[in-house]
């Protein structure tokens, strides 16, 4: 087992004693936002980061992630997530999401010959 199967298995345990069983949804994703907020407040503070991500570790064993898997999980989508195409940022305080083919199919409709100028009929 190493460090970070350790650190998991160690917090599943600790978080089912302290929290009881179950998925937990809107709990911790209602104290994610929380920590959100005080990062947003205090950006520097790590502490509050890592906060941020034992949420998001309890969360991911709790929706049935393995800690053997979470590494490959991990790798696997920011390969993914490499692949992919982003817009430069316009500015630090906008999401920079990747650019979605569905999001350019849809566009491309609009332009079409039918509605060349992107009018609505």
């Amino acid at each position: 087992m190493d460090e970070l199967q350790k650190y998991i298995s160690d917090q599943q345990e600790w978080s089912e004693k302290t929290f009881g069983t179950g998925m937990r949804t809107l709990g911790i994703t209602s104290h994610i936002e929380k920590e959100l907020s005080e990062i947003r407040a205090k950006p520097d503070d790590l502490e509050e980061w890592i906060d941020v991500i034992i949420l998001a570790i309890d969360g991911y064993w709790r929706a049935g992630g393995k800690s053997e898997e979470l590494m490959k999980r991990m790798n696997d989508k920011q390969a993914k997530n490499f692949s992919r195409t982003y817009p430069f940022p316009v500015s630090q305080d906008v999401p920079s999401e990747h650019i979605r083919l569905a999001d350019i199919a849809l566009h491309e409709a609009d332009l079409s010959d039918d509605n060349m100028f992107g009018l609505d009929h």
